[in-house]
């Protein structure tokens, strides 16, 4: 088969080469969009990661084409319902990112408890042991609420606990099993804002997630609770986190994803060539706005990126592939 993989990183260029012995194998670094979907018309597979979006027009434009397959768990960047349309069949990986997204998360609530990455900065631009505004706080029998408990959310219970917190969750789907293993209760969205000290986003993206955490329920949250984001960036209001962190009402968030960071990234491009739309000014004005915030730590979306997930991610994908052309496609979404 021909194969067109986007947004190829360092490294995994040979392993996917390896893996997918005896296919013409074509390697882009640039995402997959309408300027560049010619380099997939006439291949059977376009492999793509979560900067291409692809919607109906590209869908469109991608001639002959028969498969997807998402090195990533989230596909809410394919339209995956016109693709089916158009008898394109579409896969993801699920499960590579569930101990290293856990893993992430509390680095990111670590920094913020204790204030590392402040410290660190501090002593980097040369200031004495001073520890003037690095004051702390522990985890230890503290509330983490839970927002979603799939395999990295039940992974962050189990690292919580390990932390003598005390965790409440809150899911569609609740797995009471699980709950009764690890000594914890699901409540009601609104329910865990209430009375966490820390609230960690672990839900899928979709209509009914988006905004999520609202200019509504945010003003739920304890004053002075904190807030952790490695899921999606659309699932949090970014208007109303701005608003909360300003006011004092969030002592702090950890972000991972941010609303319209597809669009953050190529602010350089779009103001060059004057593609911005108003509401592209707006988003990338208040992820501005965050990124200037003392009692923000942002990171750019690497809470998947580990030597092990990566391997993960390959092998998942090279079996995806492999499958499908054997007529038995896997990972299905």
């Amino acid at each position: 088969m021909k194969i067109a993989f986007f947004e190829v990183r360092d490294g995994e260029r040979e392993l996917l080469k390896a893996a997918l012995p005896g296919h013409e194998l074509l390697f882009y670094k640039e995402k997959l969009s309408k300027e560049n979907t010619a380099w997939a018309v006439g291949c059977d597979v376009a492999s793509i990661f979560i900067n291409s979006e692809v919607n109906k027009e590209i869908l469109d434009r991608l001639i002959g084409l028969r498969y997807i397959t998402i090195r990533a768990t989230g596909f809410d960047n394919i339209d995956v319902e016109y693709a089916k349309s158009k008898s394109i069949t579409v896969s993801n990986v699920p499960g590579y990112g569930a101990t290293t997204v856990a893993e992430f998360t509390f680095g990111l609530l670590l920094n913020l408890s204790r204030k590392i990455y402040e410290a660190s900065r501090q002593m980097s631009i040369g200031t004495s042991y001073d520890v003037h505004g690095l004051r702390g706080f522990e985890l230890h029998g503290k509330t983490l609420g839970v927002i979603g408990t799939g395999r990295i959310g039940k992974n962050v219970i189990r690292i919580a606990k390990g932390f003598g917190m005390v965790v409440v969750a809150s899911d569609a789907f609740p797995d009471l099993n699980f709950a009764k293993e690890m000594g914890f209760e699901y409540r009601d969205l609104n329910g865990l804002l209430a009375i966490s000290d820390i609230v960690s986003i672990h839900t899928p993206y979709n209509k009914m997630t988006h905004h999520l955490l609202n200019k509504d329920n945010i003003l739920l949250m304890k004053i002075g609770a904190y807030l952790i984001n490695t899921a999606r960036g659309e699932i949090i209001d970014t208007e109303a986190l701005v608003i909360n962190l300003k006011s004092g009402h969030i002592a702090g968030v950890g972000l991972d994803v941010i609303e319209g960071e597809r669009t953050l990234k190529e602010e350089a491009d779009l103001l060059t060539h004057g593609k911005m739309r108003p509401e592209d000014f707006r988003m990338i004005a208040e992820d501005h706005m965050l990124l200037d915030m003392p009692n923000v730590i942002m990171t750019p979306h690497i809470a998947f990126y580990t030597k092990e997930a990566e391997v993960e991610i390959i092998k998942t994908t090279a079996e995806n592939i492999l499958n499908f052309s054997e007529g038995k496609p896997q990972n299905l979404v």
